[in-house]
């Protein structure tokens, strides 16, 4: 059954994967008529939200694009930052999105943030546990599935909160987009739509498989069945 779970949330992982790599290689081909490549979009939509102490960097990995609230970094691809595609600026204009949110205090962003640190150690803890459980025969039965809940629980939580921060930051941009000027209505706001929208779907997925796990490990306490 672990194997059968394990199938399925890898499954959902790779579907949002392919859907949202397929949006942005379509309509990375999707130029805008405003000419504004990602990196010139991302500095004018900052400046005129009021945020001066943002860096925008360039960075060589194609899905490496993010906000980084502890440096104050908004990092795009190269082909994001040099790039005048529908998908290269909405893209740009969503990491904007990030940015201010953080700059308006944006609760969920909040939330998500000072959630990072028990993350990561959940994160270890759902790996380590099966193996050290299967190595020393020391954490079977219920105090593995507690253990292990727990962490899932927490995963499930960090991503659920996520939901919300990805979705406004896509929302932000279409509006700003639009709004400025840099892309025009009907084809090119659709494409950033299809875009911005796909990469949801990344996150969606991310919280059904960790919601998946942790319903299976939890569902036995309640239970007070026995699973191996």
């Amino acid at each position: 059954m672990i194997l059968i779970l394990f199938l399925i949330t890898m499954a959902i992982g790779l579907l949002a994967q392919w859907h949202v790599k397929r949006a942005y290689a379509r309509h990375s081909r999707t130029p805008v008529q405003s000419g504004y490549t990602g990196a010139e979009s991302a500095h004018e939509i900052l400046r005129q939200s009021g945020i001066t102490n943002v860096s925008i960097v360039e960075h060589e990995e194609l899905l490496g694009n993010h906000y980084d609230p502890k440096h104050k970094r908004l990092v795009l691809s190269s082909a994001n930052y040099h790039g005048t595609s529908a998908a290269a600026l909405g893209v740009a204009a969503h990491e904007c999105g990030h940015a201010m949110q953080h700059q308006q205090a944006y609760a969920p962003l909040q939330w998500r943030m000072a959630a990072v640190g028990a993350t990561s150690f959940a994160s270890q803890l759902v790996m380590w546990i099966p193996i050290l459980g299967m190595a020393t025969g020391l954490l079977a039965g219920k105090t593995s599935l507690l253990i292990m809940a727990v962490a899932w629980g927490i995963l499930m939580a960090f991503n659920l909160v996520t939901l919300p921060v990805e979705f406004d930051a896509s929302r932000r941009a279409k509006l700003v987009l639009a709004n400025m000027g840099f892309i025009q209505r009907g084809p090119e706001s659709a494409a950033v739509s299809q875009v911005l929208t796909a990469a949801g779907w990344t996150y969606v997925a991310a919280f059904i498989s960790s919601l998946i796990y942790f319903l299976w490990h939890l569902l036995p306490l309640l239970t007070g069945r026995q699973r191996n």
